[in-house]
């Protein structure tokens, strides 16, 4: 095994521009001439600004075209300049496609790994500069991780979940294969009573993992009819949050079904994934607590229009449960949005293609949400809601330079953010117009 990842991380380290180090960057300064600068969505827009970025991170932010000698002038006069986003909610191992029911059996976990780096790049080139990962191979995502901050891939800076913890069955363990091959390839995950669950917690934070993911409910592409309301009783997931908490971690929670997100609210979770069938006393649990919804309604979108096109790799089940859930997301983001929930951005993207996360833009919108809001929601919550707030979020002294740029004004038209043309994660400049 050690072999493995010896040659692993020796490949890897082929994969092109090296992500930022900050002490790769000693004594290294650029300038960033910003036309618009979008500091931190919300706040004013400033015209003609200068970032001054040093090993890795904004020494200062002035006014006026400003230069120093040595420094090296990236010129962005003519563009919108604003914080890199932040996607809550990916799935950089994989993609969906019409291989996804037997990849489990066919990829290894240095496969996951290899693929998760082509998607972490992608990702990264549409502009986003931290993703959190919420379920995948513990030991391709813990790798791939590592790989980017030791600066051997190119991608975004990343917090992960590895597996979810669920219910045997449940939407997180294998489903729909026969009991030979149920009982060989179950999550490692997967728990029932609350100690075991608490054991399942303990062993993913002993692995490394940067926060817990469980699935409170059923799910739209689990191949089984087992609902999508709550699966877990209310002592478990009790026992996962405090479990959590002990060991410095938060929760978060995929969950459709509103007996789902009630419990696991009322548990003391952090967030929620998804939030389908929210209701008031969702809100006002949501409300009470601060707990933030990450609603990838895009993932709705996507599965809704592969049901309705007959999509070959969509079981009944599957196709059965997207038709039900999809249609009512973008409705159920404008109830929380009314309702003065916080909302940090995610994808789904895995479900979705990777670099196509922009699009979750344009839905937050037409559900109702400014494009302020929306901005907010890709940069200064989802800094707090992975716990970041003082190093991303916002063009500021001392945070990460992760600085994108695009052409037009993202605050006029939301759709900006498809063409970003300037991506600089951590200092390093990995495109530029």
């Amino acid at each position: 095994m050690t072999g493995i990842f010896t040659a692993f991380v020796a490949a890897l380290a082929l994969v092109g521009t090296a992500f930022a180090q900050e002490a790769d960057n000693a004594d290294s300064v650029t300038i960033i001439h910003a036309g618009h600068l979008i500091a931190v969505p919300g706040e004013r827009v400033r015209s003609q600004v200068s970032i001054i970025v040093r090993n890795g991170r904004i020494e200062g932010v002035e006014d006026g075209f400003v230069t120093r000698e040595g420094a090296e002038i990236t010129d962005l006069s003519g563009h919108y300049v604003l914080p890199g986003l932040i996607d809550s909610h990916v799935h950089l191992l994989s993609q969906r496609g019409p291989d996804s029911r037997l990849q489990p059996f066919t990829l290894s976990s240095a496969d996951r790994a290899f693929i998760g780096a082509r998607h972490a790049r992608t990702t990264l080139m549409a502009g986003f500069t931290t993703v959190q990962d919420v379920g995948g191979d513990l030991e391709a995502i813990l790798a791939l991780r590592d790989a980017i901050r030791r600066g051997d891939a190119v991608g975004p800076r990343m917090r992960v979940a590895g597996p979810s913890i669920t219910p045997t069955g449940g939407h997180g363990d294998i489903n729909g294969y026969n009991q030979r091959v149920v009982q060989n390839f179950a999550s490692p995950g997967a728990c029932n009573g609350p100690s075991d669950c608490a054991r399942a917690v303990r062993a993913l934070v002993q692995a490394g993992v940067d926060t817990i993911k469980i699935t409170a409910t059923g799910g739209v592409l689990s191949n089984t009819a087992a609902g999508l309301e709550v699966q877990f009783m209310d002592d478990e997931l009790r026992a996962i949050v405090q479990a959590a908490e002990m060991m410095g971690r938060r929760v978060t929670a995929h969950a459709h079904g509103v007996t789902g997100v009630n419990a696991f609210l009322a548990a003391g979770g952090h967030s929620i994934e998804h939030g389908t069938f929210l209701d008031n006393e969702s809100i006002r649990h949501f409300r009470r607590s601060g707990a933030f919804l990450v609603p990838t309604v895009m993932a709705g979108e996507f599965v809704t229009l592969e049901a309705e096109a007959g999509a070959p790799w969509m079981t009944p089940f599957q196709r059965a449960k997207a038709l039900q859930v999809g249609p009512q997301m973008v409705d159920m983001l404008s109830r929380a949005h009314r309702g003065g929930v916080r909302v940090a951005f995610g994808t789904d993207s895995g479900v979705s293609a990777h670099g196509d996360n922009a699009r979750e833009f344009e839905l937050m919108v037409q559900a109702g949400m400014s494009p302020a809001e929306a901005l907010i929601a890709a940069t200064v919550n989802a800094a707090e809601h992975l716990q970041l707030e003082n190093e991303i979020g916002r063009i500021a002294p001392g945070f990460h330079a992760d600085i994108i740029a695009v052409s037009g004004n993202p605050l006029e038209n939301i759709s900006e953010l498809w063409n970003v043309d300037f991506v600089m994660a951590a200092g390093v400049i990995h495109k530029a117009p």
